[in-house]
C-alpha cells in the first residue's frame, strides 16, 4: 500500500511523554472528503495550508481531509491557556501559548499532527502498521516536513514515531518511541542520557536512551533545519535495531509530528507535512 500525507524534538529531564489520548475532545472532520483504497496502492489526499477553519485548546482534535489526517493540541501536562489554529488544508500554527515549565521538566504540550492510530484512534488508509522488519528495505517509509520556528520560547520540533509489539494498540505502546529532533530552542535536552552518535544520510545527530516502561530513542540534529524532506525512518529504524533498543517483531503504528512546549512557543507552524509508506 502507498499512504501519502502532505501537510500546510530536546528536553532536559523529560521530553517523549506519553501523550495520552484518553482526554482528547474531538471535533468534526473538515468538509474535505477521503475515499477508502480499493487497490494494492492507495493515496491520501493532500494537506497543506490555508485559510483558518477552527481553533483546538486545551486537549483538543480534529480530523481534517475527511478523516484521512488527525491534527491534535494534546496539552497534556499544563493547565495555561495555548491554542492552535487549523487551516482549510490541515496545516496548523500554535495562535498563542502562555504555558511556562520548568526547562528541566517535563513539556506542557505536544500540539501534533500525526497518521496511524495514536491510542486507538486511528486515521483510515495510513499503510500502518508495518512491521518493522520491513522498514530496514529502503523507502518503504519516508517523511517531508516543513516548520515556521518563532525565535523566542522553549520548545522542540520533533517526530515523535511509535512502535508497538502488537499491530494495534487502545492506550500506550509497549514497545519503543522513535523522536527524530529536527531543531530546538531553549535549554532543554531529550528523554534520559546521550549516549553516543550517529550520521545518517549526511546529518550528524546526537543519540538518547531512556527507558520508562517502553524504549525512548531520541535522534537530534547536531545542526538544527526547520524542513526535512524524504526522510527514510527506517535508517533510524535500523540503528536502532543495532543498539537492541527496536526488535524486527514489533510494528510501526503511527507518525506524528509536532512541537513539545516548555515555555511560550506562539508562531510555531507545520506548513506541510508528508509520510509515504509503501508496500
Amino acid at each position: 500500500m502507498l499512504a501519502v500525507i502532505v501537510v500546510g524534538g530536546i528536553v532536559a529531564g523529560c521530553s517523549g511523554g506519553s501523550h495520552p489520548a484518553a482526554a482528547i475532545q474531538t471535533q468534526s472532520p473538515a468538509s474535505q472528503s477521503a475515499s477508502s483504497p480499493s487497490s494494492p496502492t492507495a493515496s491520501a489526499a493532500g494537506v497543506s495550508g490555508g485559510q483558518t477553519v477552527g481553533s483546538l485548546c486545551s486537549s483538543q482534535r480534529r480530523a481534517v481531509v475527511g478523516g484521512a489526517y488527525m491534527v491534535q493540541n494534546d496539552e497534556w501536562g499544563s493547565g495555561a491557556p495555548e491554542c492552535v489554529a487549523v487551516a482549510t488544508g490541515g496545516g496548523f500554527t500554535v495562535a498563542k501559548s502562555a504555558i511556562a515549565k520548568s526547562a528541566g521538566g517535563s513539556p506542557g504540550g505536544y500540539p501534533s499532527i500525526y497518521r496511524g492510530c495514536h491510542w486507538g484512534i486511528c486515521t483510515p488508509g495510513s499503510g500502518l502498521p508495518v512491521p518493522a522488519s520491513r522498514l530496514l528495505s529502503p523507502g518503504t517509509a519516508t517523511t517531508s516536513w516543513a516548520t515556521t520556528q518563532p525565535s523566542t520560547g522553549a520548545y522542540d520540533v520533533a517526530y515523535d514515531i511509535w512502535f508497538n509489539q502488537a499491530p494495534t494498540t487502545s492506550g500506550q505502546p509497549d514497545g519503543a518511541e522513535l523522536m527524530i529532533w529536527l531543531n530546538h530552542k531553549g535549554a532543554i535536552e531529550p528523554y534520559g542520557s546521550q549516549v553516543g552518535t550517529a550520521t545518517i544520510d549526511g546529518r550528524s545527530y546526537q543519540v538518547w536512551f531512556g527507558q520508562q516502561g517502553w524504549n525512548t530513542i531520541s535522534y537530534s540534529m547536531v545542526t538544527g533545519t526547520t524542513s526535512v524532506q524524504d526522510l527514510d525512518i527506517g535508517k533510524f529504524v535500523a540503528d536502532a535495531m543495532s543498539r537492541g533498543w527496536i526488535q524486527k517483531s514489533w510494528y510501526l503504528i503511527d507518525v506524528e509530528a509536532g512541537f513539545e512546549l516548555w515555555q511560550g512557543g506562539t508562531g510555531l507552524a507545520t506548513d506541510s507535512f508528508a509520510v509515504n509508506v509503501r508496500g
